[in-house]
């Protein structure tokens, strides 16, 4: 039988302290950081139960990815995500960077002297010019307030220690646009219908993904991925995370914002989520307890290991 059909019944504590794991860890990372690289992986994957149906070797092999960057897999830090997809009907963990990532990578490079993006509430937006970036809100100061108000655009600034900076607005209709196009995990379509409760019960799990359960922090992610991308000084580090966060999920912004219309015109009239990018029910889980390690891949340790 195929290892990875057996992957969603592997216990991945056990196969973490499996000998041939252990040893090919060690030998990567050495002894003490492979002890505290497995410590932290198990403390992610306890906060995020649908990463026990993916394969071990690529929840390893998205957890090395982003070792390798220095990143810590906590999600409650949100530097990087471990995001199940189905591959060929195999659930796999991949690796995806948030904002607060690419934050991390840009400050390290030592070229800003500022970097910050944010949400841009109802009744904050005052004007925007996008040929001289100067950009106008009157922001909430109450954060309670602030934070139940209603979002409708996204603002991303930057400095250069050498006093050169950038300012990029897109409204929420932009990354909704941006989102709906080139997005496998994002329907505008299927958002509407959701908004709406028009969704029936047992096909909600389909929406627990980013684009639909935290918007915001996706919109977030998109355009400090946009400015850094198009005007930022780019780290050996910062490409590598960009490279990896885009193989199936960017688009420039400007073909965004030519097809804006065109897709806020569209009807909803699917419910189905666009791509692959699947959850099962969370009723069809396996029980993790007392399963054998059995047929142990190393293949995580081929690509993913990190470098220096």
């Amino acid at each position: 039988m195929n290892n990875n059909q057996l992957a969603p019944r592997v216990n991945i504590n056990k196969y973490l302290e499996a000998p041939a794991v252990v040893a090919r860890l060690s030998e990567k990372l050495g002894l003490e950081e492979a002890k505290m690289f497995k410590a932290a992986l198990s403390s992610a994957i306890s906060t995020n139960k649908k990463l026990l149906e993916c394969t071990p070797e690529s929840i390893i092999g998205a957890a090395l990815i982003g070792h390798s960057l220095k990143l810590p897999p906590s999600p409650q830090l949100g530097y990087y995500f471990m995001v199940p997809y189905k591959n060929k009907g195999v659930k796999e963990a991949n690796f995806q960077i948030g904002y607060k990532g690419y934050i991390q990578l840009a400050m390290r490079s030592g070229s800003y002297r500022k970097l910050n993006v944010t949400t841009v509430k109802e009744g904050e937006f005052v004007a925007w010019n996008s040929l001289t970036e100067a950009f106008q809100a009157e922001f909430m100061e109450d954060p309670i307030e602030r934070e139940g108000a209603k979002t409708i655009g996204y603002c991303g600034y930057f400095e250069y220690t050498n006093g050169f900076s950038k300012t990029v607005y897109w409204t929420r209709q932009a990354i909704e646009t941006h989102a709906d196009k080139y997005s496998q995990a994002y329907s505008l379509a299927s958002d509407k219908l959701l908004k709406a409760g028009k969704i029936p019960q047992k096909e909600m799990w389909k929406y627990s993904i980013f684009w639909y359960k935290d918007f915001d922090v996706m919109a977030l992610k998109t355009v400090i991925r946009n400015m850094l991308s198009r005007w930022g000084i780019m780290s050996v580090e910062m490409v590598r995370a960009y490279d990896m966060d885009t193989k199936s999920d960017y688009v420039p912004f400007d073909q965004a914002q030519l097809n804006a219309q065109d897709t806020i015109n569209k009807e909803a009239g699917s419910q189905e989520v666009n791509g692959n990018f699947e959850y099962e029910n969370q009723d069809e889980r396996h029980e993790q307890n007392g399963d054998e390690v059995d047929g142990i891949d190393e293949s995580f340790m081929n690509e993913q290991q990190p470098e220096g």
